[in-house]
């Protein structure tokens, strides 16, 4: 699949709301899809720094659970891209895989895993993910377009960390003033976004709920492989519009993302972000 959207990128679209996620590793197994794996020891410190077990997680574009697996499980997305392209995993008809996930996520959890809600508008993949037992709960809404359900709005109220892998570029404000509305407590927020899109209007919205945006300076993350020539034109062409340069990462090949964490003024100040981030 080489087409590409209005955007410039190649729509993955119909493999993110497949009734299980075999499809869509091996869509994006080619490509080198790798947001999930740089995510997983950040969200794991951002979740300890915020109190472990006791921090409750908001996961915006959850698709199938994959941050939440890699949260709370001893897995690697490279386990996951193993399982679910495996011949062993191929035969099994969707309800089997749904037992067979049960199992072998359950013999993987961690200690004092945190608990996760799923946010995405694909309902078949926020299904799988419940089904599974990855998220706690889990909501296929669209907060672009409507406010949260009371349920949603019910689950969110205890949230201490918002994250976000992917699904930026698709995002407004709207979405997390909807949830920050509904937060008893300040929330942080970990976000990491294309260098091809601008997180300006989310950034605006946080900072009208009285969170500060800081941005990781010191390193880029590899998103995936393009998948030609044209997305590697519109990729070079859009990080040197946004005044960032494209040399040695889109030029090379690959779209990078920029990981972004807001904060209170207060949290910022007590937990420096540099303290909470691994060495890259």
């Amino acid at each position: 699949m080489t087409h590409t959207s209005g955007t410039g990128m190649t729509p993955f679209d119909e493999f993110y709301d497949l009734p299980d996620p075999r499809g869509y590793f091996r869509a994006l197994g080619p490509w080198g899809y790798r947001t999930p794996h740089h995510a997983q020891e950040i969200f794991r410190r951002l979740v300890a720094a915020r109190g472990g077990a006791a921090t409750p997680v908001v996961d915006i574009c959850c698709s199938y659970g994959i941050n939440a697996a890699l949260l709370n499980h001893e897995v690697t997305l490279d386990d996951l891209y193993a399982r679910y392209t495996s011949p062993e995993i191929a035969a099994l008809t969707t309800a089997e895989l749904i037992e067979a996930d049960r199992l072998h996520f359950a013999a993987r959890r961690r200690p004092g895993a945190a608990p996760v809600t799923g946010l995405d508008v694909a309902a078949h993949a926020v299904s799988y993910a419940c089904a599974v037992g990855l998220l706690d709960d889990g909501f296929a809404e669209n907060l672009e377009t409507a406010p949260p359900s009371a349920a949603l709005r019910e689950r969110t109220r205890d949230a201490r960390l918002i994250t976000l892998t992917g699904g930026a570029s698709f995002l407004t404000g709207r979405t997390l003033d909807a949830l920050l509305d509904a937060a008893r407590e300040p929330v942080w927020v970990a976000a990491f976004v294309l260098r091809t899109a601008s997180y300006g209007p989310i950034e605006d919205a946080l900072a009208a709920h009285g969170l500060h945006t800081e941005k990781v300076t010191s390193r880029t993350f590899p998103q995936r492989r393009f998948t030609g020539d044209r997305e590697r034109r519109y990729a070079v062409d859009a990080v040197t519009a946004a005044h960032e340069d494209p040399a040695g990462k889109e030029s090379e090949g690959w779209f990078h993302a920029a990981l972004y964490v807001s904060r209170s003024p207060a949290d910022v100040k007590e937990f420096p972000l540099a303290a909470l981030l691994p060495c890259a």
